[in-house]
């Protein structure tokens, strides 16, 4: 019988924030350029604002996300990648490309 090698922490880490639940579309939306929150809102159907709000605030805390508040009236707030946000580029492509192969959409979707 062959040992059973435990997972990397922070692969495990990495997993856990980027597949969380909303996450990697809201980073699939952002790898077009920046967003309004009501943009992102429009293009993740489903997401709803609390968890929006919630899941940008937790990948700002990763530097993944970049909030920028311009003073404006009214005022208009943008996010983007930042660059260690757009390094997911490949990691997002694919799987989308794995997505297209593999899962494709069921009806209702």
């Amino acid at each position: 019988m062959h040992e059973i090698q435990q997972i990397c922490p922070v692969f495990h880490r990495a997993v856990e924030l980027v597949g969380k639940r909303w996450t990697g579309a809201i980073i699939r939306v952002l790898m077009d350029g920046p967003r309004r929150f009501s943009e992102l809102l429009e293009a993740v159907p489903g997401l709803h604002d609390r968890l929006l709000s919630e899941r940008l605030r937790e990948l700002e805390a990763e530097g993944i996300v970049r909030r920028h508040v311009y003073p404006e009236t009214p005022v208009r707030i943008e996010y983007e990648l930042t660059p260690k946000g757009r390094d997911l580029d490949k990691v997002v492509s694919e799987v989308e490309r794995w997505a297209h192969r593999w899962a494709p959409a069921r009806a209702g979707d």
